[in-house]
C-alpha cells in the first residue's frame, strides 16, 4: 500500500502549482474544472509516486491558524546535504520564507524548513551518511 496523493485547498491555484513544479520538479496535469461546483484542481506528480492535488473552490477561503491539529508539513527527500543547502538558498533568494535553517536533526536527518506561497511548511531533507 502507498499514499496516492495529498490534497491541499488554496486560493492561489496556479501560483501553488508553479511553486511545486519550479522548485521540486513536479509535473502538472491540465487543470480540471467543474463549474457547477465552482471547483478547479491540478495534480502535481513527483518521481516517488505520491502526488499533490491542489484544489480551489469558490466557497472555501482562509484558514484557522498557522499551527493547528491536522497536517503539519510535507517533506521532500533531496538526496544530499548540498541539495538541501542549495534549494534553501534558492527559495530564500526568491523571497520564500525560511522557517527553519539547515541543521542536523536528532533522528539523523539534515533538513531545513521553508514555506510555500500559502504558508504550508515544507521540509527539505536528506539522510545523513555516517
Amino acid at each position: 500500500m502507498e499514499i496516492a496523493h495529498i490534497a491541499i485547498w488554496t486560493e492561489r491555484l496556479e501560483e501553488l502549482r508553479d511553486f511545486y513544479v519550479r522548485y521540486f520538479g513536479g509535473v502538472s496535469n491540465d487543470k480540471y474544472t467543474n463549474p457547477d461546483k465552482g471547483f478547479e484542481s491540478y495534480f502535481v506528480a513527483f518521481g516517488g509516486g505520491c502526488r499533490l492535488e491542489l484544489m480551489r473552490r469558490t466557497d472555501i477561503q482562509g484558514r484557522n491558524s498557522a499551527t493547528q491539529l491536522g497536517l503539519c508539513h510535507l517533506a521532500f527527500e533531496l538526496g544530499s546535504r548540498e541539495e538541501v543547502l542549495t534549494l534553501t538558498e534558492r527559495l530564500r533568494s526568491d523571497n520564500h520564507p525560511i522557517l527553519g535553517e539547515p541543521r542536523i536533526t536528532g533522528d539523523g536527518y539534515f533538513e531545513s524548513v521553508a514555506a510555500d506561497p500559502d504558508g504550508n511548511q515544507i521540509e527539505l531533507t536528506c539522510k545523513q551518511t555516517p
